[in-house]
């Protein structure tokens, strides 16, 4: 998903991002947010891998 470039949207290699106006008149893609949601989860398991 990361790679996708057919539409404009946020989302890097070092994490979720989104592209946004500052009218507020865009909001996050369902690409974005499932781009975010997989992060949250990647980075929570991690938490609870560190605190053993």
């Amino acid at each position: 998903e990361l790679f996708d470039v057919s539409q404009v949207r946020g989302g890097t290699p070092y994490g979720a991002t989104t592209i946004a106006g500052g009218d507020g008149s865009r909001q996050p893609s369902q690409e974005e947010l499932s781009i975010a949601r997989y992060q949250g989860e990647y980075v929570a398991g991690l938490a609870v891998k560190l605190n053993g």
